[in-house]
């Protein structure tokens, strides 16, 4: 095969790789394209015509986003709320927690951190369902059944995978650096927020986004452990969109799910830079 015929075949076989792609992406994005439509249609028609466009008497404007947020007795803003208070809290716990354990398995070469770092890792294949029934009662037990304490058992797990990329990460990192600052007078503490923790940024973003998609989008967890009477996250409010003889606004109900993801997109875009960047200083360091 000559030079000409050898980049033909390069061309084709680019051009398949891209066709496959951008219908595994229209697959993906279908969903999301038909909440965005059915958000806007009014619930007769979402049954009815569910892929077409809302126009003409479809069109119920932001009527669903009304209806939705005014349904029942309980106020959307409290489950925006305590979402809001849940997933950062969570997130914050996780980052801050696991990046310290991380460090110290990575650097710490003992027979005790290998076994943590491997149980760890088994916790990532552990079904939740093995453990959820159990979970509650112990919840309850210890007070952790409200929007300040759920995010211990949030911590508990993503810790798994949160320790596994953090090690990762860390081992990349030149032990000299830090031995430098203890050479200047850091203790282990000083050392891990001034010269380790400012070196995890790529990996602290890339974990933060994983985590707060999870927490934000949970809804076993929080109906569980939580008083659904007094404390609701939005995926619980959603699920309580219901009307006499268990009926359903689809329309409002999609309207709240539109309403649920735009803040994830949007933090995901904003960081989207950050991630990139992170892959990119984790292979140079590789």
């Amino acid at each position: 095969m000559n030079k000409k015929e050898s980049l033909s075949a390069e061309r084709r076989r680019k051009t398949v790789l891209s066709v496959v792609l951008a219908a595994i992406c229209i697959i993906y994005v279908l969903p999301v394209l038909s909440v965005v439509i059915n958000s806007f249609k009014y619930n007769t028609f979402v049954k009815t015509d569910t892929f077409a466009l809302p126009v003409g008497e479809m069109w119920a404007g932001f009527q669903n986003f009304i209806k939705g947020m005014t349904f029942g007795n309980y106020p959307f803003w409290k489950s925006v709320l305590f979402s809001v208070v849940i997933t950062v809290l969570s997130t914050a716990l996780i980052l801050l927690f696991t990046s310290m354990a991380a460090w110290y398995i990575a650097r710490v070469n003992s027979k005790f951190c290998k076994a943590v770092y491997f149980l760890c890792v088994f916790s990532m294949v552990v079904p939740f369902q093995m453990v959820m029934f159990t979970l509650s009662k112990t919840a309850d037990t210890l007070h952790l059944n409200t929007p300040w304490t759920i995010p211990i058992v949030y911590l508990g797990f993503g810790a798994g995978l949160a320790i596994f990329m953090f090690v990762g990460f860390v081992k990349s990192i030149p032990l000299e650096i830090e031995e430098a600052a203890a050479i200047d007078g850091c203790g282990p503490l000083r050392t891990y927020f001034s010269v380790v923790f400012p070196m995890l940024k790529p990996t602290l973003i890339s974990v933060g986004i994983l985590e707060i998609m999870w927490v934000w989008n949970d809804y076993l967890l929080p109906v569980l452990v939580l008083d659904i009477n007094e404390y609701r996250t939005i995926p619980i409010h959603i699920q309580y969109l219901k009307g006499s003889y268990g009926t359903v606004d689809l329309g409002a109900t999609m309207a709240l799910i539109l309403l649920s993801i735009i803040p994830v997109i949007i933090f995901y875009l904003l960081c989207q830079k950050h991630i990139i960047k992170g892959v990119a200083a984790g292979a140079v360091k590789g």
